[in-house]
């Protein structure tokens, strides 16, 4: 009798070259990595001192993203040293290696979890491993994938394997019609905030339900993408034809024959009925509302209608201090209402939401309005291919006629690693994905919630519940 298997046990089992002990490790072989300029440098050095190759260079990809900037006019030059050394020394290890590089004047470039899937570069049923946590967004597109560090990444490019230790399965069921004004943004955000930022940690994440399967692909990327946030060291989805759809006209998706032969295995790809699970959780759609985060964590979050939380009412007392150290770095107290908080900065970007569809999302709710007078707004879009687009379509047009930075494509404030940096005491309504102290400056306050969320704070000045915002529907 066949043992059922879940998706995650499929990819796994499918890639194993060998067991390693009776704990879980395995030696696992990875088809793709995509490499950037940030964590990359010391993985290369090692393999330059070891004097070893790398073993399967076209199945790497590289590109800039973490520390160029993103001003209007594009430019090879990089603002700081630092920068300057990253992405020279990328080129250097790109050109020896033999390995493809889009740096920042190819007009494929932009960050990479966003160019990976519009190249087709990620297929179902792929393992992926990269230097960047936010790696398990290719779960949408029914691949697995997750971070690894430095080391790690050295000996991936000079093996193509990686020793890995299995996780605990946890199935994530959402069902139930959005409602409108809500996003896959929300959804996970909502599951951050029910299981906590540690809560799914040591467990890989299938996401299931009549929720999920009306979701467009970019969409179901970025709950992919978020559910690192909970702790999760993968998460995905078993494709679909809405996945095959978004993958068949990509430049590196498989052609003619090929593309049936594909199609017909990745239509195998999802949990057998009977499946067993290590943890079950359930959503409904139907109840969630818009969220935002209140605290320096992103599962210190709650609906837009709700007040600040009070610590006094929560028993666990490092839960407590938690609490109050976020509430005194964020500058709120007890009781406000989150609707009424002001903000200075608006920021559309990010591997999370800076896709296609968030941009025209956004656009709908900019369309006609001004962005409000004491704030900065900018869109950054996730690609150069997205910034053209956006600007075909005509939304580049709406946003700057509203007042936003139209800026080029790259991670920019999303951790501020490159000159998009707030200053201190600088509150970001944001469409990233983490809030942590710092995160867009020293010192700065980050709000998180969806693009249409940061539009309409953008233009009211503070946030707001974009359903109830004049012209949203």
């Amino acid at each position: 009798m066949t043992h059922a298997k879940t998706l995650y046990d499929k990819h796994i089992d499918a890639h194993t070259v060998c067991a390693l002990d009776d704990q879980g490790h395995v030696l696992l072989y990875i088809d793709r990595q995509v490499i950037n300029e940030y964590t990359s440098p010391q993985a290369f050095s090692g393999l330059r001192e070891a004097g070893r190759d790398v073993w399967r260079p076209h199945t790497a990809l590289a590109v800039v993203d973490h520390v160029n900037p993103t001003t209007p006019l594009r430019v090879a030059a990089m603002p700081d040293a630092g920068g300057a050394l990253q992405v020279s020394y990328l080129q250097q290890n790109c050109e020896k290696f033999a390995i493809e590089l889009f740096d920042v004047l190819d007009k494929r470039q932009g960050i990479e979890h966003v160019i990976a899937p519009e190249q087709g570069f990620i297929l179902p049923g792929m393992v992926i491993a990269a230097g960047d946590s936010h790696t398990t967004t290719y779960g949408a597109l029914g691949a697995f994938g997750f971070g690894i560090g430095t080391s790690e990444i050295e000996h991936l490019l000079a093996t193509q394997t990686l020793v890995y230790k299995r996780l605990k399965s946890m199935r994530v069921t959402v069902d139930g019609k959005l409602g409108t004004g809500l996003t896959s943004k929300d959804v996970i955000m909502a599951l951050i905030g029910k299981i906590g930022a540690s809560g799914a940690s040591g467990y890989a994440i299938e996401f299931a339900g009549s929720t999920i399967e009306a979701l467009s692909v970019e969409a179901r990327m970025t709950i992919c993408n978020m559910a690192v946030e909970a702790g999760a060291r993968g998460a995905f989805m078993a494709p679909d034809d809405k996945v095959f759809a978004y993958l068949q006209l990509k430049p590196r998706a498989p052609q003619g024959e090929q593309w049936e032969r594909a199609v017909a295995r990745w239509r195998l790809l999802y949990s057998d009925p009977g499946a067993q699970f290590d943890q079950e959780v359930h959503l409904d759609a139907t109840e969630l509302q818009p969220m935002v985060t209140w605290g320096t964590s992103p599962d210190q979050a709650a609906t837009i209608g709700s007040t600040v939380p009070d610590p006094q009412g929560v028993s666990d007392l490092i839960l407590r201090q938690d609490m109050r150290r976020a509430l005194s770095y964020m500058g709120l107290e007890p009781g406000m209402a989150l609707n009424e908080v002001v903000i200075s900065h608006a920021f559309i970007g990010s591997c999370t939401n800076a896709r296609i569809e968030d941009l025209r999302d956004a656009a709908h709710v900019v369309r006609g309005h001004k962005v409000a007078a004491h704030v900065r707004a900018m869109i950054v879009p996730g690609s150069t291919q997205v910034r053209d687009q956006a600007e075909a379509e005509g939304l580049a047009a709406i946003f700057i006629e509203a007042g936003f930075e139209w800026r080029q494509s790259g991670c920019s404030m999303c951790l501020a690693m490159n000159d998009d940096v707030l200053a201190p005491g600088d509150r970001c309504a944001s469409s990233t994905n983490r809030n942590f102290e710092g995160r867009q400056g020293a010192g700065a306050r980050t709000h998180l919630m969806s693009p249409a969320m940061v539009a309409a704070a953008a233009i009211t000045g503070h946030l707001t519940d974009v359903r109830q915002l004049a012209g949203r529907l």
